[in-house]
């Protein structure tokens, strides 16, 4: 059902917690299946995003997607974050079952919001 991929991000998950110091932080759900995901970003003076973390409640494809779309975005710039998709989430984890892919969604919507609120912060500080 699952691949072992997936398995590997919900045994192992990777950049799980808060992170520090972070300066964009985002949280969705699902109300239908009751997974929640925040995203936190750490942004550099360069648009880079040098730490990310996430925390989950929810099921293990949940989770797994979460830590995948951390290690997916750590190290790129806000717009290639901005880019992720649930489908390069879902490829990178070589595939999940058509009932999980919602959870793939949430990953996605879990990076933007953070995104859009380290954008909201930084123009806010600038004002």
């Amino acid at each position: 059902m699952y691949t072992e991929k997936v398995l590997d991000h919900f045994s192992h998950p990777r950049n799980m917690g808060e992170v520090q110091g972070a300066n964009g932080v985002g949280m969705v759900g699902n109300a239908k299946c009751g997974d929640i995901m925040q995203m936190f970003i750490k942004v550099n003076d360069d648009g880079i995003i040098e730490d990310v973390g996430f925390k989950t409640f929810g099921c293990g494809a949940a989770i797994a997607t979460s830590s995948m779309a951390t290690e997916m975005i750590k190290g790129k710039s806000v717009d290639e974050a901005l880019a992720l998709s649930n489908a390069a989430v879902v490829e990178a984890l070589e595939g999940l079952p058509p009932q999980k892919i919602h959870c793939s969604v949430l990953a996605e919507e879990a990076v933007r919001a953070a995104v859009e609120d380290y954008q909201k912060n930084k123009t806010g500080a600038g004002a």
